[in-house]
């Protein structure tokens, strides 16, 4: 899909700003997962911003799309796009992880309006995503289901049994979005539990797959449009990533996988991300 110069700048300096207010919200919370937060902000920003049919006025509106994260713990980067696109007030994002705030450290459906499925456990998503994808088509709804998945959570049995269920019934108003990022909590996937050939799986219990640089809008906004375009099968996404994306220290170190910065270390990522197209931050900020 072509995107006009405007529109692209949008987006990406969208992202940045949602990567920023991340790494605000995860220093002064104390606690959370930076790396896949900030590596999946491209992707939270095509979808919020271009690609999924919701109203944040209307939270429940009953014709919207469901987004499912099923890696939850890195919810942060879905808050702050949420924020960001009205769902709350910005001001509501230093309340990440207090207790009695909505934004709790991983997403709950019953606090927070927008949420629309209640995730920690990792590898329960698809199967979530399937039964909604079921129940829309058994009651004649046109709205679509997205998943976002890490690749660590390929690792789970579940995701098979899910994945197969999909494939089996066509479930084509499914996209799912697996992080691709190569790391997880103890080191590299492909060290933990070799996830390779990923595609090759899926593809094998009746998948479209499409690999994308999760960075790249065009990309992310043209597949999804082509899991729009295929009613014969779901499409899964390997969105290609980098975990820790735009914070030099962070980029590619498993160890930020699950830790914060620290107030000095705050200030050098906002710094760094601050000087990413730096000519044109203030027509968004």
């Amino acid at each position: 899909m072509y995107l006009s110069e405007k529109e692209q700048e949008f987006l990406e300096k969208t992202a940045n700003k949602i990567r920023r207010k991340i790494v605000e919200a995860l220093e002064d919370a104390g606690s959370g997962h930076s790396a896949g937060s900030l590596g999946m902000a491209d992707v939270f920003t095509a979808l919020y911003f271009h690609v999924l049919k919701h109203d944040p006025k209307k939270p429940n509106w009953e014709n919207r799309d469901r987004l499912i994260l099923s890696n939850g713990h890195i919810v942060p980067v879905q808050y702050v796009a949420m924020a960001y696109a009205g769902y709350f007030p910005l001001k509501e994002l230093k309340s990440l992880r207090k207790i009695h705030s909505r934004l709790q450290g991983h997403p709950h459906r019953e606090t927070l309006p927008g949420i629309d499925a209640t995730s920690g456990p990792l590898g329960a998503g698809l199967s979530q995503a399937a039964g909604m994808a079921l129940a829309a088509r058994l009651d004649g709804k046109k709205h679509r289901i997205y998943c976002l998945m890490s690749d660590g959570e390929q690792q789970e049995g579940l995701i098979w049994e899910a994945a197969m269920f999909i494939g089996k019934n066509k479930l084509s108003n499914i996209t799912a979005i697996i992080d691709r990022n190569n790391i997880q909590i103890d080191g590299l996937t492909e060290d933990v539990m070799p996830l390779e050939p990923l595609r090759e799986k899926y593809e094998a219990f009746g998948w479209n797959v499409i690999d994308i640089d999760g960075h790249n809008m065009e990309e992310i906004i043209d597949a999804t449009n082509e899991a729009k375009a295929i009613s014969y099968q779901p499409t899964l996404i390997i969105a290609h990533t980098i975990p820790g994306k735009g914070v030099s220290f962070m980029e590619y170190d498993f160890n930020w996988h699950g830790k914060v910065p620290n107030g000095q270390e705050k200030e050098r990522a906002i710094k760094e991300l601050r000087s990413i197209k730096g000519k044109i931050r203030s027509e968004y900020d």
